[in-house]
């Protein structure tokens, strides 16, 4: 009899100490996955490799990977189709782009920003986040907001636009991009052009305050080295208004300027004056490294387990955020979920 009373109490504390493991198990399972959901498409792995001597005679170029995993200590060689990372002699030419994550894999593509992939941000804001899940944000012309904010780098875009008669809000597009890292600031703008001309340059580059002229001829790159090492490139991947800016270990983004043609100011009938181009940025970001706490309208959605509040089934899902993203000007890191800052002995770099 005392057996049979002894046996109840331990069979229920066994049952409860199963019941508390499972759950337990089950949560870290659940984490497990946000983590995997959060991998964009374009992690440090991507880019973990370096460059061995060209085939001899095809002047090819070869990648050997250091990533883990599939591509470990593997060498890609770039094919036929586009032998070399940078085309020099034709920037029309598609580059060869290494992959060394679990992809594994060497392809041809174009160096100019897609405004449907991941990291995207075009037209009247469009974004797409690295989720995938496109969405809309309604700023105001004039103003600037915070897209990335992150414990070492942090992105400002400062928007241009008009209100029509009879409008509500504004259309607004990026004019300007801030990229703050260390104790510097890199500027790329679109100037403004009355008339567009696809053969003038209208863009512009700004390093910390200073204009860079970035060269048509060689290499067609401008690049210059932080305090800590970490090197910055603006490259040309056209002849002009087309570039691709390296922050190295933080960013990657393609770039392109272009205007608001006749056609598309009739048929979105945004009675824009005939005397301004409206020019303003394409562009397509990378990223390497970001921390699980990033912020910013685009940079969030590179949260482990983000879930977008973007409305599915809707042509133009709009998301908010004005007042938690406003940044005083282009060059301020501040803003309510900001969460970047300089390192104490930096200066404020204000540029004109």
């Amino acid at each position: 009899m005392e057996a049979r009373k002894l046996y109840f109490p331990v069979a229920l504390l066994l049952l409860f100490i199963f019941i508390f493991i499972s759950a337990a198990a089950a949560q870290g399972n659940s984490g497990n996955n946000a983590n995997k959901q959060k991998k964009p498409p374009n992690d440090a792995a991507t880019t973990n490799y370096e460059m061995l001597e060209p085939l001899p005679k095809t002047n090819q170029e070869r990648a050997f990977c250091h990533a883990r995993g599939k591509c470990h200590y593997k060498t890609l060689t770039c094919p036929p189709e586009c032998p070399q990372r940078k085309p020099k002699k034709n920037k029309k030419n598609k580059g060869c782009f290494v992959d060394c994550s679990s992809k594994c894999e060497i392809t041809c593509k174009w160096r100019r920003p897609k405004c449907n992939g991941f990291g995207a941000l075009c037209y009247d804001p469009r974004f797409v986040g690295g989720d995938g899940v496109m969405f809309y944000f309604h700023g105001s012309k004039g103003s600037d907001f915070a897209i990335v904010s992150d414990h070492n780098l942090h992105i400002n875009a400062h928007l241009i636009g008009a209100r029509p008669a009879g409008r509500t809000r504004d259309y607004t597009w990026v004019q300007a991009l801030s990229v703050m890292f260390d104790a510097h600031t890199l500027v790329i703008a679109a100037k403004k052009v009355a008339h567009w001309d696809d053969r003038t340059d209208a863009l512009a580059v700004k390093w910390d305050g200073q204009s860079v002229a970035v060269p048509t001829e060689g290499d067609a790159e401008w690049r210059t080295s932080s305090e800590s090492g970490r090197e910055v490139v603006v490259e040309r991947t056209d002849d002009v208004n087309t570039v691709r800016v390296t922050v190295a270990g933080l960013v990657e983004i393609d770039i392109r300027v272009t205007p608001i043609g006749e056609e598309e100011n009739r048929v979105h009938n945004y009675q824009l004056s005939s005397n301004d181009a409206f020019a303003h940025l394409e562009t397509q970001f990378r990223f390497a490294n970001l921390s699980d706490r990033v912020d910013g309208i685009l940079g969030i959605t590179y949260r482990p387990g983000y879930v977008s509040p973007a409305k599915k089934g809707v042509l133009m899902p709009v998301v908010g955020g004005e007042d938690k993203y406003y940044v005083q000007s282009l060059y301020s890191p501040c803003c309510k979920l900001c969460i970047f800052s300089r390192p104490s002995s930096s200066p404020l770099v204000e540029v004109a």
